[in-house]
């Protein structure tokens, strides 16, 4: 079991990060939370999340990588809810901070958590009835200090635009729909970095 990747980060997108160690290049799937908290780095240390999906003709063995262990344990109390899945579990922790997503679910706030692209009243409310004692319990609130970041990029240009369309087609979005909301971000917003453009699309594309 692999408890963290500690190495050079040789790509980075808002939704994966490779890190080399020991000569081997590790893709991790991320959130846009450890995104944002990773960007600029040469050397990163991701806790990681080992998933195993059988069936079918192929196994799939897939990572996701997390800036901090309070990320990581909050993911996996998402996915231990019945209705949210990995990818879902993901989306929630790039649309919301785990900061904001962790005081949603002490404060019963099932309307922020309803929010999220692709979560629905009845799963907000499941996962604030599965997971508000846990987060308590846990102490994952009080150890929470999560600062962001709004530095403005000096250029807006095709690269912004095509890493953020990528970064929603890996989080399960269509290409089409997701450039279209992408470019009216973009204009309405020239500076905005990419992780916020992402963000952003993820509350607008329907």
């Amino acid at each position: 079991m692999i408890e963290y990747i500690k190495g050079a980060l040789t790509d980075l997108t808002p939704a994966l990060a490779v890190v080399e160690a020991v000569g081997v290049g590790y893709a991790l799937n991320i959130s846009l939370s450890t995104y944002t908290k990773i960007q600029g780095q040469k050397e990163v240390k991701l806790y990681v999340h080992e998933q195993l999906t059988t069936g079918g003709r192929d196994d799939s063995f897939t990572l996701y990588g997390f800036a901090t262990k309070q990320e990581r344990s909050l993911y996996r109390m998402l996915i231990s809810v019945s209705g949210i899945g990995a990818n879902t579990a993901r989306m929630m922790l790039s649309s919301l901070t785990p900061a904001e997503l962790c005081n949603a679910i002490a404060n019963g706030d099932d309307k922020l958590i309803k929010g999220v692209k692709g979560i629905g009243l009845k799963t907000a409310q499941r996962v604030i009835l599965d997971l508000k004692d846990k987060i308590v319990s846990t102490g994952i609130a009080d150890e929470l200090h999560v600062s962001e970041s709004h530095n403005a990029g000096p250029q807006v240009n095709t690269a912004v635009k095509d890493e953020a369309v990528s970064a929603l087609t890996m989080l399960g979005f269509s290409p089409a729909p997701s450039a279209k909301v992408v470019v009216e971000i973009l204009t309405e917003h020239p500076d905005m970095q990419v992780e916020m453009v992402v963000k952003e699309a993820l509350k607008r594309i329907k």
